[in-house]
Parts: structure tokens; C-alpha cells; sequence
């Protein structure tokens, strides 16, 4: 019969005449055969099942072998014995290789066929064997699945004990080694559906062992985590995630990333290759395992880990949005690294660039379930730039693209940047700063935002940028002596000379900090250049008052007694100068005078005094009626005024004898300050008067509003020119805000003026951002778009003209849209009939610091700024075109602005205008003036804050020129050798 049937399949009869042919062989195996027959029927239909030369052979051999074995079962298990199926997986059959795909399924189906025979539990124990010699020579993996169906069918076959244990730890090598080199996507649907059957072999073992579950998962690890530059592990690795119960994650976890034997190298590969992981299909669970080691490092402070991870994957994960499959599990991922990795901006800005592309697709698709994706990855594309703030240019493409969808409130912002922070656990973070990379191409050094010092870095490099200002600090001789401005010039050498991308001040961090600032929290920016600018003043009129006491000792015999001077919070009394030379370094660069003017409307009696201030804080003018009232500022102690009333953005000296130099008092909004919520809740709602003062509870300027206006003086921008004129405009003190005059000897109504008496070098100027709403007891930010004028003007009172009647002082006209009552707000006097124009004195804006957030409570800061000296040769070209006048011809002291048409024409042409930079913390990019001035009308929660002036036609003692110390760098003075070693020494550490 076997010589019928080799002839048949062999023939080239017809299909139709083979197939009745075979039947009836097949038939045929119901009758008696004999041994020698069977065994001879048995090795022909194995030939054509192993060896078939198309799909028919080996069809008619399957056919006829299944009928012979069920009939012949006897001769069948004598001739399917152990050492044939030995023979068959060690050497393979006639020409086919023993690896060959065909040996296993003619195994598989011989155990169907001998399943009711004795002889088949020794099959089992040789396979048990033999499965687990296949598995550690890596086969393919169309072997390994069909290996995982023999297996899965019998799972007597599948190695028991100690051998189970080493299966599956080959068998995840084995899976380690898949590859997938097809692009087709049948091939890969193959592939995928190759690595199910294997990984689903393992979770059956795990589930009937348990015991191998353990060893198979170090295994697991071992692969992913091996630093063999030859060896990538597959990412088919993820398949056998989604089988790991999720229980055990919390043991594993912290198992892994408290085993010290794990280096830290193979603990950022095994993270890395589980990011990977988020590429493969259908695998459940992947994106829980690699939050979960996330998380698991930040709690064990593994932050450079963390950060080299999210660096190099956060790209990767952003792509995979991009396929419906995996994006849930990517956008997980991707949520938590973000909203993780918060001491820096350099991850998100790596998506950055990606963002709008994305956007555009989803959007056109039309599909639901792009939207809801869309609305979740809005929220946190907000939450991001709400975070990081100062990165107009690259944020208003996004802006444009997701403007359709909710932006969340401010309250879940901060709800959702709290959950994940890495700071929230620890705040060891700061010595594992982000990666720089020398210079960036402004030539500009950036300063490392230490937690939460972005307030101090903004008013540095302000500072800084004040040429004039720079020079004098870097020209000091300060040898010896241990004082900020020590420090101060220190911090400026290294700005100017260091290689580094960014450098990080904490040295004079340490030493500037206001004592009541808290070390890594919020604070205010104004506050700290305000306590900054006392600091420096007071230890140089310390230091000076010492050296001519003992002008034999040196200064470091004296700082105990500098530092004793030094550490008081309080602003300090300045010592009556009679010439410039007496003057302090702050004093010449900030300081200037102002005289306060109060004139008793009942008898004509005037009060006047002059007091010095380094900054102006410019309240917003009222625009609503008086019933509301809101306080800018934080409220301050009440100060008794010897017969006059001082405007609140100047503070006068405790005693006639000693004038301050002084501030306005803390002003602002707190950015990165938290304030006394106790004080603010008694914030007084009147002032009181007693005998012979005026007790002014105002801390500064009363805004009046009702509904809270944000556009005042109607819908007109207003600038910081209206501002100025605000502040230095007239007031009447009438009503419960009388002024007790002596002569009068009872309360009287009153005009009280301001005039600048001597302007400074440098113009600080703060706009009042920050409102009380008694109504609803909540602090506010004034959110109000100001123009900024490249060109100022400053009314400074002539020193000939003396104040010895009201009508001899200049006055304004002040348009209220308004008026109401009178409001007790700054009005013209009646019996004021002519002005005296004050010297109108030029200034040049040189820096903008930047509050970004929506509150009073927290934001950022940053800063915009340029290089200005007094012998600036653009002025001239600005000035003629820019200027914005600030004494008009009719009447009014501040004047209005040009048509911004006509300045942006002139602008753009200028190149002086394109010399801008922008200072974000460790980043420092160009810019515009034109960026500048559009920053609020593109970005509603950023606001300029403090504004800083140069005054022009001035060269502050300084020319371009001088070369009295010898050759200068960059228009600096050389730097002191101490100092140039120390820079020196750093650049080439750094560069090493």
C-alpha cells in the first residue's frame, strides 16, 4: 500500500483522481496490517508531512498517518518512541534542519495521537528536557510560538522544579532576543501575534508555579538593565508586563531601586528600554510599571537618573501620541515626566517645537476620541507654560493652536503641578541642576534658579545690565574685605568672564537674602531689590565711617561690626552729605530727592520736606467710586509725620535729625511671596487723625473700585507715563483724610503735592500690581496692560524756583473720566494759575522685570533688558522720534504718548531696539523692544513689575575711553587679580 500511495502523490493524474485514490487508502487503514506495513506506511506519510514538495503531499500524508495511528495504535507507539522524537530535535529528519518549524508541529500532533499510551509520559520527560535545551539556544520566534502551542497543549512537556525555574528565566532571554526586521504589516501582525503565545506560556507557568514568577521578573530586569553596547533587548519584553499582577509593584519597586548593587547606569538603561516599551501594541500595564519607577527614584532622591531619563525619552514618548493604540499609556507617561520634572524647563521645551504639528492633526481627523485626547493634552501644554513662564517666542504658536479649548483654572493648575513634583518629596534637587552646555549665542550668562530664586535672578541681571552701575562695582577695591558687595562684584565678574551657560549665585544668595525670606519659597521681587539696595548702602557708609575712625586697621579688622550693620532689616539712616564725594556707590547710581508739599487750604501754611528714595512706586489711577476701596500693597505700620503727610511710596526717617535713604515700602504683589494673611484681614478702611499728625494707614496710593475696573481711565492702555503723572499730581486731603494744621489747630482740607528735587542715574520705578478687595477679602493682581515708553521724561523741579506759595509750584491739570465727588483724589486747586515747567530730564529704559501668573500668591519672574550708558550715541535717534513728552502745552505735567503707529515704524527700522535680551532664570535668549512692549497684550498674566531707567547725557563718571586702570574688557574695568585667578580656575574646570 505505502508503494500505491508514494506513486500516487507522485503522479500527474489529476487532483480530482488523486483524492479519490487517497481515500481510499485512508479507507484502507480500517483492515488488518501487518507490523512491517504499518511501519512502512508510518516513515512514508512522515516523508511527505516533513518533506512534501507542495501543500498536497503533506495533506495526504497528515491524512493518512492520523487514520493508520488510530487504527495501528501499537505499531503507531513503537514507531513514534522516544529515541526517534530524540532524533528528530537533536538532528532533525533527512534534509531538514532540526530547528525547522515542520519537527515541531509533526511532535505536536504525535502526542495527539498517542495521548492514550503508556509510552507517552516518556515523551513528556524527554521533552522536558529537550524544551528547555531548545529555549537556551534563542530560537526565532515562529519556533518559540510554536514551541508555546506544544506547551500550552501538554503541559506535562513543560520542565518541573528547579528546571521550570531556569525555562522561564531562558524563555525571557529568549524574548529578549526577538526581532521583527519586516515593515509589512502582516509580518508585523505575525510577529505581535508570535510574542502573545510566548508571553502568554509564561503567565500560564506563572500562575500554575508562582515560584517562578520572582526569578523570571529579575530576569527581566537583568536584560533590560545590561550596559552591553552589543546587546539592544527587544522590545517584545513588554508583552510579559501586562501578565505581572499588579500588587507586586510596590515590593518590586522598591526592591529595585534600593538594591545598592544596582548601578545607577544599568538603572537608567532598564528605565529607558521600559519607555521603549510604550511602543509595543496591545500591552496592557506598561505605562503603570514605568510611572511606578518613576516615582519609586524620586522617593529614594535618584534625581540624576530621573533627569538623564526624561531628557533623552521625553521626545520618544511625545511620537507616540501621534498612534491610537498606545497614546493613552504615552500620555500618562508623558504627564507625569512633565509634570515631574519641574526645577527646569529644558523637557517641555524639547516638545515644544512638536506641540502645534500634533494639534493641527488631531483637530482635522475629526475623530471623538481625538478631541478628548486633544482636551487632556491642552491642559497640561497649560500647565506647563503656566509653570514656566518667560518664553513668549516659543509659547504663541501653541497659544494660537489650542485657543478652542478650556484652559484650566489657576486653582487646578496648581492642583495638578503639586501632585507629581519631585521637589514635593525632596528638596535635595538643587545639586542635580539641569544640564548646560557652555555659553549660549547672546554671549549673555544665565543664573541657576536655586528654588524658587527666580525674584533674585531677574533683579541681578537687571542690575547687571546697568552698565554704569556694573562698571563702578567691578572697579571697586574691595581686597580683603568680606562685605555683599564683595559678593556683589563677584557675581558680576562671573556673569561677564565665566564659560558656563548659567552660573549659580548661592554664595550670594546666602548673603543678600532678607532674613525674613524663607530659604526655597515665593517671595517678592521688589521687596528684595529694595532690602538689596539698603544693604549695599549701609555697609558702605559703614564701612567708610569705620575707616575714618581707625584708619590705620584694615577692613577685615572691622567686619563684626559691618556684619552686626548688615544683618538689621530695617531701612537704615543715611549720613547728611555735603558733597558727591560722601555720597555712597547707591546713592549716586538710585538715589534721588524728593520734597513732599502739604498746603493747609484755611490759612495758606505750607509743609515741606525733603526725603531721599531710591525707587517710585506708581499706583494705577481709580476708576470707579469711592464706596470700595482697595489698598495696593501690603499694609504697613502707621508713621507719625512731623506736620506733613508723606506720599506712601516714600518713607521717611524715624527722626528729623536723619533722613533715610529709602523706598517705597513693600509694594508689590507677592510672586513668590506668601503675605500675612492676620494683617491683611486688619487692614484699616479710613485714615485716623490725631493731635497735631496725621496718622496715614495708607500704605500707598488708595485705589478706588467698584467691580474691580482693569481698564482705568476708560478703555485708552494706559502707560507708565499716566502713572507718573498720577503720582506726582496734586491730591486733596479732604474729608476723613484731613490734615491736621498747626495753625489752624483743627483739621482742615489740604493740597498735597509731590516734586522731584534731584533725579538719579538709574530711575527704578515699581507699578503697583497688587490690590486688596476689602469686599471679598482676597488679594488681587492688577492684570492691566501698561505701556512701556523706550524714552521718559522725567519733570524734576528747577533749583532756582522756590516753593513760598502754592501758585508758585507746578501744578496739573488731572483728567479723571470719573470725578465724582472729588473722591478725596488728586485734583487741581482752585487758586492754582500758573505753572512753573519743571527741567524735563531724559531717560532711557534698560530693563523690565516681569511678574507671570494670575495672582498674588505665586508665578515667575524674568526679565528683559539691554546695555545702556549715559554717552549712549542712539538716544539721539530714539529721542527724536520716541520721546514721549511729559509737559505739554496745555497745561498738563505728564503728556500723552505718540501714535504707537509712528513708534513701531521708527522701531523697526532701529537697530537699538533689536539689542534686547531675555533673562529666564538659567536661559538668556534675544529679543525685541517690540517683544517688550507686546509681552502683556500676547500673554494677559505677564505684566511688567519693576521698570529700570537710565538717565541720558550722563556718563556717571565713566567714559568709554578710560584707561586709567589699564585696558579694559568689554567697556569693563580689568577685574582684580584674586578675582580673575578664581574665574579663571572655574572656566577650566568647566571645561574639563
Amino acid at each position: 500500500m505505502d508503494k500505491i500511495l508514494e506513486g500516487l502523490v507522485s503522479s500527474t493524474h489529476s487532483l480530482t483522481v488523486k483524492r479519490v485514490i487517497v481515500r481510499k487508502v485512508v479507507e484502507s487503514a480500517e483492515n488488518w496490517v501487518d507490523k512491517a506495513q504499518c511501519e512502512a506506511m508510518f516513515g512514508l506519510t512522515t516523508r511527505l508531512i516533513l518533506e512534501g514538495q507542495d501543500p498536497f503531499q503533506r495533506q495526504v500524508g497528515h491524512q493518512v498517518l492520523e487514520a493508520y495511528a488510530r487504527y495501528h495504535r501499537s505499531e503507531f507507539e513503537s514507531f513514534f518512541n522516544k529515541s526517534f522524537v530524540l532524533g528528530l530535535l537533536q538532528r532533525g529528519y533527512r534534509t531538514l534542519d532540526r530547528k525547522d518549524v515542520a519537527i515541531l508541529d509533526y511532535i505536536h500532533n504525535g502526542l495527539k495521537l498517542i495521548m492514550s499510551c503508556p509510552s507517552v509520559l516518556d515523551l513528556f520527560s524527554l521533552l522536558q528536557v529537550e524544551v528547555l535545551r531548545m529555549v537556551c539556544e534563542r530560537p526565532e520566534p515562529t519556533l518559540c510560538a510554536r514551541l508555546s502551542d506544544l506547551l500550552s497543549d501538554f503541559v506535562q512537556c513543560i520542565p518541573k522544579g528547579k528546571l521550570s525555574v531556569a525555562f522561564c528565566q531562558q524563555l525571557v532571554r529568549t524574548i529578549g532576543h526577538f526581532q521583527c526586521m519586516s515593515t509589512q504589516e502582516k509580518e508585523l501582525r505575525e510577529y505581535v501575534s508570535q510574542v502573545t503565545k510566548v508571553s502568554n506560556l509564561l503567565q500560564n507557568i506563572w500562575k500554575a508555579e508562582p515560584s517562578t514568577l520572582l526569578p523570571s521578573l529579575q530576569e527581566v530586569f537583568a536584560s533590560i538593565s545590561s550596559t552591553d553596547a552589543s546587546f539592544e533587548p527587544s522590545v517584545a519584553l513588554a508583552s510579559l508586563v501586562q501578565h505581572i499582577p499588579l500588587q507586586m509593584i510596590t515590593v518590586l519597586i522598591r526592591s529595585l531601586t534600593t538594591d545598592p548593587n544596582v548601578k545607577d547606569a544599568s538603572m537608567t538603561q532598564a528605565l529607558c528600554r521600559m519607555i521603549d516599551w510604550l511602543s509595543w501594541p496591545l500591552a496592557q500595564h506598561v505605562e503603570t510599571w514605568v510611572i511606578a519607577l518613576l516615582k519609586g527614584l524620586a522617593a529614594v532622591q535618584k534625581f540624576t537618573i530621573l533627569i538623564d531619563v526624561t531628557l533623552l525619552k521625553i521626545e520618544l514618548v511625545f511620537n507616540r501620541l501621534w498612534f491610537p493604540l498606545v497614546r493613552p499609556g504615552a500620555l500618562a507617561v508623558l504627564s507625569h515626566m512633565l509634570l515631574s520634572f519641574q526645577h527646569s524647563p529644558e523637557a517641555f521645551h524639547l516638545i515644544v517645537p512638536h506641540v502645534v504639528n500634533l494639534v493641527h492633526s488631531f483637530r482635522t481627523d475629526g475623530l471623538p476620541s481625538s478631541t478628548a485626547f486633544l482636551v487632556q493634552l491642552t491642559e497640561l501644554i497649560h500647565c506647563m507654560m503656566y509653570h514656566y513662564s518667560g518664553f513668549p517666542d516659543l509659547y504663541e504658536p501653541i497659544l494660537e493652536a489650542i485657543k478652542d479649548f478650556p484652559k484650566p483654572s489657576e486653582e487646578k493648575i496648581k492642583l495638578i503641578l503639586n501632585q507629581s513634583a519631585w521637589t514635593s518629596q525632596s528638596n535635595s534637587l538643587a545639586s542635580c541642576l539641569s544640564r548646560l552646555s557652555g555659553k549660549s549665542e547672546t554671549g549673555k550668562t544665565g543664573l541657576i534658579n536655586l528654588g524658587n530664586t527666580c525674584y533674585m535672578n531677574s533683579v541681578i541681571q537687571a542690575l547687571f545690565m546697568a552698565t554704569d552701575f556694573r562698571r563702578h562695582v567691578l572697579s571697586l577695591n574691595l581686597n580683603g574685605c568680606n562685605s555683599l558687595m564683595k559678593k556683589l562684584q563677584h557675581l558680576f565678574a562671573f556673569l561677564a568672564h565665566t564659560q558656563r551657560e548659567a552660573y549659580a549665585p548661592r554664595i550670594f544668595f546666602e548673603a543678600s537674602r532678607p532674613p525674613w525670606f524663607t530659604p526655597r519659597s515665593q517671595q517678592d521681587c521688589s521687596e528684595y531689590l529694595r532690602f538689596l539696595l539698603d544693604r549695599l548702602h549701609e555697609e558702605e557708609r559703614t564701612l567708610k565711617a569705620l575707616s575714618s575712625l581707625k584708619p590705620s586697621e584694615s577692613m577685615g579688622s572691622n567686619e563684626a561690626s559691618l556684619q552686626e550693620v548688615t544683618n538689621k532689616a530695617a531701612p537704615f539712616t543715611e549720613i547728611p552729605y555735603t558733597n558727591e564725594s560722601e555720597k555712597t556707590l547707591i546713592e549716586k547710581m538710585f538715589g534721588g530727592k524728593l520734597q513732599t508739599n502739604i498746603h493747609c487750604l484755611n490759612c495758606r501754611s505750607i509743609s515741606q520736606k525733603e526725603e531721599a528714595f531710591t525707587d517710585l512706586s506708581l499706583a494705577f489711577c481709580p476708576s470707579s467710586p469711592m464706596e470700595n476701596l482697595s489698598f495696593q500693597g501690603p499694609p504697613c505700620s502707621p508713621k507719625v509725620q512731623d506736620d506733613f503727610v508723606v506720599q506712601a511710596s516714600v518713607v521717611t526717617a524715624d527722626s528729623p535729625e536723619e533722613s533715610a535713604l529709602c523706598h517705597p515700602v513693600p509694594t508689590g504683589f507677592d510672586s513668590e511671596t506668601v503675605m500675612d494673611e492676620a494683617a491683611l484681614d486688619n487692614l484699616p478702611s479710613e485714615l485716623h487723625c490725631t493731635e497735631n499728625t496725621l496718622v496715614s494707614n495708607e500704605p500707598c496710593k488708595i485705589q478706588i473700585n467698584r467691580g474691580v475696573s482693569q481698564k482705568p481711565g476708560g478703555e485708552t492702555t494706559p502707560s507708565v507715563t499716566d502713572l507718573l503723572n498720577y503720582f506726582l499730581a496734586p491730591e486733596i486731603l479732604n474729608g476723613d483724610n484731613r490734615y491736621y494744621c498747626e495753625n489752624c489747630a483743627s483739621l482742615q482740607n489740604a493740597e498735597k503735592t509731590m516734586q522731584i528735587m534731584e533725579e538719579p542715574e538709574y530711575l527704578i520705578l515699581t507699578l503697583l500690581r497688587f490690590s486688596y478687595d476689602q469686599k471679598c477679602h482676597i488679594r488681587r493682581k492688577i492684570l492691566d496692560n501698561v505701556s512701556l515708553p523706550l524714552v521718559l521724561e522725567l519733570p524734576v523741579k528747577r533749583t532756582n524756583s522756590s516753593l513760598t506759595s502754592l501758585s508758585e509750584s507746578w501744578s496739573v491739570d488731572v483728567d479723571f473720566t470719573d470725578t465724582g465727588e472729588n473722591l478725596a483724589k488728586k485734583l487741581k486747586s482752585s487758586e492754582t494759575d500758573e505753572a512753573c515747567c519743571p527741567k524735563l530730564v531724559p531717560y532711557l529704559l534698560s530693563s523690565v522685570v516681569v511678574h507671570s501668573g494670575i495672582s498674588s500668591e505665586s508665578g515667575h519672574y524674568y526679565s528683559y533688558a539691554r546695555n545702556i550708558t549715559g554717552s549712549d550715541s542712539s538716544f539721539q535717534l530714539c529721542h527724536q522720534s520716541e520721546t514721549l513728552a511729559l509737559a505739554s502745552p496745555q497745561g498738563h505735567l505728564l503728556g500723552g504718548e505718540i501714535p504707537t503707529a509712528v513708534i513701531e515704524q521708527d522701531l523697526e527700522n532701529n537697530e537699538m531696539s533689536k539689542e534686547w535680551f531675555l533673562f529666564n532664570d538659567s536661559r538668556v535668549t534675544f529679543t525685541s523692544f517690540q517683544s517688550v512692549q507686546k509681552i502683556t497684550s500676547r500673554f494677559p498674566k505677564d505684566t511688567a513689575y519693576v521698570l529700570l531707567y537710565k538717565k541720558q547725557n550722563s556718563s556717571s563718571g565713566f567714559s568709554a575711553n578710560n584707561t586709567t586702570n589699564g585696558l579694559w574688557v568689554n567697556g569693563d574695568p580689568p577685574l582684580q587679580k584674586e578675582l580673575m585667578d578664581a574665574i579663571t580656575k572655574d572656566n577650566k574646570l568647566y571645561l574639563q
